[in-house]
């Protein structure tokens, strides 16, 4: 194996750790949302994504790049959460074709309610991947990676 091929495989093996930790941290926290109030974690991000907005609301494409899906995707979630009355759509005043999503206060209450759950969920799975060897360089990277954002 020459040089190059060892720096592929440094590449690859990182981001199998980086797979691994996001898998594990994914897992926990479906399970918990769900348990706690019926939301995914998809889900729970564009609530979350949605409440750090100016005025509380999103075009539908900065909404789709917010949660990494598609266009397509991301009208279908937003379907469920309008007929759960989390959030709304709102036609763009001065772009007829733009709509905005907005949350309602259902869903203000309900991230208000879950984000506890969140966070201590994310909390313990960040421990916990602590304690495994192969993830523990990668949790301990995290807040550098967030003060240098």
């Amino acid at each position: 194996m020459g040089i190059k091929d060892d720096a592929v495989e440094v590449r690859a093996q990182g981001w199998r750790t980086l797979a691994a930790l996001h898998g594990l941290i994914e897992g926990e926290l479906e399970r918990s949302l769900q348990a706690e109030s019926k939301l995914s974690v998809v889900e729970y991000t564009v609530l979350d994504a949605l409440s750090q907005q100016d005025g509380w609301h999103m075009r539908m494409q900065q909404l789709a790049r917010a949660t990494a899906l598609s266009a397509s995707a991301t009208t279908r979630l937003v379907n469920r959460l309008e007929d759960r009355g989390l959030l709304t759509r709102i036609l763009c005043a001065d772009d007829r074709r733009g709509i905005y999503t907005e949350l309602t206060p259902s869903g203000i209450a309900l991230l208000e309610e879950t984000r506890p759950v969140h966070d201590a969920t994310l909390e313990r799975a960040l421990a916990e991947a602590q304690e495994i060897p192969e993830l523990a360089a990668l949790v301990g990277a995290l807040p550098r990676l967030h003060a240098n954002a």
